[in-house]
């Protein structure tokens, strides 16, 4: 059970709604507390080196979905045991909950030097970034929506997800001034710092720092991974989304599973129990539900010699966190066809920007048709311990050439 100490007087306050939010803080941490430590510290304790506890506190923001409150509470304990202190809100825990929860957390808000947050889109968050005065903001990654926040605040447009229609509803309306001072807080200037932590290919706006996320921490504190013989399979939420069409879905995982030999699907925490059961009882893979993100779980292993995903942000951080291993991450494109009537105008763009952008992956076509060729990439031995690998450049280059599709 997470404990709900008391809040003290925190120099930085931070607010995760995900698993993956949450790792990505301990990864900003990790990252703040090494360059606080300067150069001749880091080479002398090495990259697992322990590092004093900052002054954090971090806010989990608990969710109603089941699956995604047991991946907090797992992550949740390893901010813990990582020396940060953890206070779970059940902030959606009834009609009263917001209230309560804004109510214990304005006092706090109000005296705290820094603020770090996982997602600028949240209702949630966007209130509570009302009520604070820190000068010093940070965004860490919520995924691929990052790179759609970075566009949205570079051209000073609404905070608006991708997936969303442009319509807005009753609710949309009066949240509007609400929205738009968050989006002024998010907003560099004269007496405001704004950095952004970020996996992501993005190209920040002027004034806001963009500092790489490479996965020092999960490297650092995790595997290296066993490695099986075969390949993984990733699941996505876009059903889920009403972006992509059910039984298209179906399909094209179906034809990625033949293709490439899968046995196994790494279930996203969002995706429904009858969609999973129809995955495993048509196209005949075993259903994984992990209880940790992904990057954690593919880093402590085992896990396939090849990780077959649709575009989303695993496509980004994979290759990151498990750089040297010899895993190889494809990633399969969404064909326009598979598009729900109800998907956004934009949903087809921003899914094709997230897999071109992507590094070190091997591009697949819409669907590999069955009896595809394998990937050409050597499969390590089976069950092989891969040494130790070191950092991923802090810069690097521009993305590969598209791989024709197997």
């Amino acid at each position: 059970m997470v404990s709900a100490a008391p809040l003290a007087t925190p120099a930085t306050l931070a607010f995760v709604e995900s698993p993956v939010q949450l790792l990505n803080v301990l990864e900003w941490a990790y990252a703040d507390a090494q360059r606080a430590l300067g150069p001749e510290a880091q080479r002398a304790g090495g990259p697992g080196a322990a590092v004093a506890p900052q002054d954090l506190t971090v806010v989990v923001l608990s969710p109603h979905d089941p699956m995604t409150r047991g991946q907090l509470r797992r992550m949740a304990e390893l901010a813990r045991d990582e020396g940060f202190a953890v206070r779970w809100e059940d902030a959606r825990g009834g009609a009263g909950a917001p209230v309560k929860t804004i109510g214990g957390l304005r006092g706090p808000l109000r005296r705290a030097a820094r603020i770090v947050i996982g997602d600028p889109f949240s209702r949630y968050v966007q209130l509570l970034l009302t009520l604070t005065r820190a000068k010093d903001l940070v965004v860490v990654d919520d995924g691929t929506a990052t790179m759609e926040f970075i566009s949205q605040l570079a051209k000073g447009e609404p905070l608006v997800r991708w997936h969303r229609r442009g319509s807005k509803g009753p609710r949309d309306m009066v949240f509007a001034p609400v929205s738009a001072t968050a989006r002024r807080r998010l907003t560099p200037g004269a007496n405001r710092r704004v950095e952004v932590f970020s996996s992501m290919p993005v190209e920040p706006p002027a004034g806001v720092t963009v500092t790489a996320n490479d996965f020092a921490w999960t490297r650092a504190r995790f595997g290296p991974p066993r490695l099986t013989g075969g390949t993984d399979l990733v699941g996505t939420s876009l059903v889920e989304t009403g972006v992509v069409d059910l039984e298209r879905y179906l399909e094209a995982v179906g034809s990625l599973a033949r293709a490439h030999g899968a046995t196994r699907y790494f279930a996203h925490r969002r995706e429904s129990a009858e969609k999973l059961h129809r995955v495993s009882a048509e196209v005949g893979l075993e259903i994984v539900r992990p209880d940790l993100p992904l990057e954690l779980i593919a880093r402590r292993g085992p896990i396939g010699h090849t990780i077959v995903s649709f575009p989303s942000t695993v496509v980004h951080t994979l290759p990151l966190a498990l750089v040297g291993t010899g895993v190889q991450v494809a990633v399969c494109d969404v064909d326009p066809a598979w598009l729900t009537r109800d998907a956004s105008p934009r949903a087809q763009g921003f899914l094709s920007g997230v897999t071109g952008t992507a590094r070190d992956v091997r591009r697949l076509g819409a669907g590999s048709q069955p009896g595809s060729p394998p990937p050409r990439d050597a499969a390590p031995p089976r069950d092989s311990v891969p040494q130790r690998d070191a950092a991923p450049p802090a810069n690097p280059g521009p993305p590969p050439a598209p791989v024709a599709a197997s």
